[in-house]
């Protein structure tokens, strides 16, 4: 019988990787939108069916794409492969793969064995460190010097606490607040747009969705800001853990051009050619004749042409015309 039978001590056990629920609804909800739709694309007659599905496959994945990334935790990835302590005051060594994903609110941090099955442990840990406004990140890492997590997330998660000689903790707290704050406002001209493609007034529209390009690429740019701030080496042995722009940057990057691109082109057509324009959002013109002929029949009846050739008939005729018959 070996010590603490075999297993380290002060760890209740590996907290495995947790399944984000939140964007997981969020893409359920828009996919259950988009379910709706198909289901009423039938009864849309003419090839007006294609541009009105198109309209709205655009518009739920440029609503999900800026909702999602919200919560998303992979804006700056980086992986490792490396053989280090396992745990402090442990001379035991394994073969690990560590990870590093950095998100708006926080960052994870993911260590996972090389095979899973080590040290009579199961190495496949996630833990999840905020530094939101409302969150205090000092406080989550000392929950997890207190829980004994492992030696290779503390040392990453100790580069970002306010304490550490990097200094990157404030850098990454505040462009992640304001680009946040940039992705929800991006979020309400989103809304914005889809109402007023509605009502129809596609001119605004396409201002909303400038304006929704706009602040995507402006959240883009308060996360450079941060990204490219000097970072402290993350040092494993001989191996560095280096991180890159990861899967929600590039997809916000992608989401912001499209609503750029889209927003422009639906400029260009309201000035050049709108007739285009009305055929694409389902613009009937026969809703305007209607409008014509509705403001016609207000206004007071013109005289009939034979009317009109009665009242043009010379006074001297007319007056031979009576005599004769006299």
């Amino acid at each position: 019988m070996t010590l603490w039978n075999g297993s380290f001590p002060f760890y209740p056990g590996a907290n495995v990787f947790l399944f984000d629920t939140t964007w997981a609804i969020i893409i359920s909800v828009f996919f259950s939108m988009l379910a709706t739709f198909i289901i009423i694309l039938p009864g849309i007659r003419g090839r007006g069916r294609l541009f009105w599905f198109l309209r709205v496959v655009m518009g739920l994945f440029v609503g999900a794409v800026v909702l999602t990334i919200q919560f998303t935790r992979d804006w700056e990835t980086g992986w490792v492969t490396a053989n280090t302590s396992y745990k402090s005051f442990s001379p035991a060594l394994v073969n690990v793969d560590i990870g590093l994903h950095i998100g708006l609110a926080g960052m994870n941090v993911t260590l996972v064995g090389n095979p899973v099955n080590q040290v009579n442990e199961t190495i496949n840990y996630n833990e999840h460190f905020v530094w939101s406004f409302d969150e205090d990140y000092d406080h989550s890492y000392g929950e997890g010097l207190e829980k004994g997590l492992p030696s290779p997330i503390l040392y990453v998660a100790e580069k970002f606490t306010t304490q550490s000689p990097c200094g990157v903790h404030r850098q990454y707290r505040i462009s992640g607040h304001y680009a946040s704050l940039t992705l929800w406002m991006a979020f309400c001209t989103w809304l914005i747009s889809i109402l007023l493609f509605s009502m129809p007034i596609l001119l605004y529209g396409g201002y909303m969705l400038l304006l929704t390009a706009t602040l995507m690429l402006f959240s883009l740019l308060f996360f450079f800001t941060a990204r490219n701030t000097p970072k402290c080496p993350i040092q494993f042995g001989l191996a560095s853990l280096k991180t890159d722009y990861g899967g929600s940057f590039w997809l916000t990057l992608v989401t912001g051009l499209l609503c750029l691109l889209l927003g422009l082109g639906i400029i260009t057509l309201n000035s050049v050619q709108p007739e285009k324009l009305k055929l694409i959002f389902n613009l009937d013109e026969g809703k305007g004749e209607e409008e014509k002929v509705w403001d016609k029949s207000h206004l007071p009846a013109e005289p009939s042409s034979s009317a009109q050739d009665v009242l043009m008939v010379p006074l001297g005729d007319l007056c031979e015309v009576t005599a004769t018959q006299l």
